[in-house]
């Protein structure tokens, strides 16, 4: 099959949307739009929905202020724009709602122990890239917000592609990567994380660079929490290569910062990002208590063509009641 030339954000026709029923307020020049919309806990108008999507595919994170949802209506406005999965596929969900994730201060204490060797891209990661079809989007709300951290960075990998040199960049679109479930550099699992892996097994291998269906565009698909090692290369030659591929999809000019406040909601394209959960908060007394909602992806295609593969588990569908 031949490859696909690669689409700029430009190219994609987005970038002349005027919307009409939403305000869309920029934040960075390549991340990230705060977007004035209506009431989110009431069913929105297709009109607003598309316009809504449309900021999403351009600016890949888009945020809502003062829209305190209930789980119930988080759930409603997610299932407008897709498929909600289960809260996640391993660790559960938040009891009464299958679909709702909890994103909890100290979710990490059961499931770790030691010190993590920090890094410059340690905890970035895209959702669920263990799974051979890993959310097309995220849904996250604030509830619980400390008076001061706690923010969170999102980072866009379609730009980071196109940064990098076209000799990478032909390099890169023939390579791909192994994706699983690990504690962080440093740390051990607690019988408890080893369990639920155990129970529910995910491991796939991802094209390092997949294609946008919507707009052509060519994403660096690495996701430094889970993309553990480059196919066909030896261990140094992967670990070098994804130190600097990691390194560089964490620039500080391809991300975008956000600060919460409660009732504040992220949406973002989960195949064109990645993203960094706040560390700040634990030298911090405070609580912060998030909830999250994955809408069902697609399976990635690279370059050339080919999908991803799974190697252990089993895709991760819409929730259903025999999926809970």
């Amino acid at each position: 099959m031949p490859s696909a030339a690669p689409v700029s954000s430009t190219e994609t026709g987005f970038a002349d949307l005027s919307p009409r029923h939403i305000a869309v307020h920029l934040l960075t020049g390549h991340i990230g739009a705060e977007i004035e919309a209506p009431d989110l806990s009431r069913p929105l108008s297709p009109e607003v929905v598309d316009e809504i999507r449309a900021a999403l595919l351009k600016w890949k994170v888009v945020f809502f202020r003062d829209q305190p949802l209930t789980h119930a209506e988080h759930v409603a406005l997610a299932s407008a724009f897709g498929a909600p999965t289960i809260g996640h596929p391993v660790f559960g969900f938040d009891e009464g709602y299958p679909q709702v994730y909890s994103i909890g201060r100290d979710r990490f204490a059961t499931r770790h122990t030691g010190e993590p060797l920090i890094r410059p891209w340690t905890g970035w990661h895209t959702d669920v890239t263990a799974a051979v079809n890993p959310p097309a989007a995220s849904i996250l709300r604030g509830v619980t917000i400390p008076p001061y951290g706690g923010d969170t960075f999102w980072t866009n990998l379609a730009v980071a592609y196109e940064a990098l040199s076209p000799t990478l960049r032909g390099f890169v679109d023939t390579l791909r990567g192994i994706h699983a479930f690990a504690p962080p550099e440093g740390q051990a699992g607690t019988a408890d994380f080893k369990e639920k892996n155990r129970r529910r097994p995910l491991v796939s291998e991802h094209p390092l660079v997949r294609v946008i269906p919507e707009t052509g565009e060519r994403v660096l698909f690495v996701s430094p929490s889970f993309l553990k090692s480059i196919t066909g290369l030896t261990p140094r030659e992967s670990q070098q290569l994804l130190d600097l591929l990691f390194e560089h999809i964490t620039r500080p000019e391809f991300t975008v910062r956000f600060r919460w406040r409660p009732g504040s909601i992220a949406f973002w394209d989960n195949r064109t990002t990645a993203h960094l959960a706040p560390r700040d908060i634990y030298a911090l007394d405070f609580d912060r208590q998030l909830y999250r909602i994955t809408l069902k992806g697609d399976v990635p295609v690279g370059v050339d063509g080919r999908p991803s593969a799974i190697i252990e588990g089993e895709p991760l569908e819409a929730f259903t009641a025999g999926t809970a």
